[in-house]
């Protein structure tokens, strides 16, 4: 079976980014921040799934092939 999520920017901070994700880009229904100093992330609602796991994952792919937080983006397996 595969997975999806999609994720894109809501504010940036000095210290933090912060993204909505879901698994459909019409309708995020929750956010996670992401600490730019450690690349550790935190999930608003404390449910530490594998759709968060995913995101977060990604989210620091990209951004250590980038070297920039991404505006938006998915990942699928």
């Amino acid at each position: 079976m595969a997975a999806i999520v999609y994720f894109r920017k809501v504010s940036e901070t000095e210290e933090v980014v912060e993204y909505e994700f879901g698994d459909d880009p019409d309708d995020f229904d929750r956010r996670l921040t992401m600490d730019k100093a450690s690349c550790a992330s935190t999930v608003q609602d404390a449910q530490i799934d594998h759709l968060f796991l995913k995101a977060s994952r990604k989210l620091n792919a990209l951004h250590a092939e980038r070297g920039a937080w991404p505006e938006r983006g998915m990942s699928v397996s």
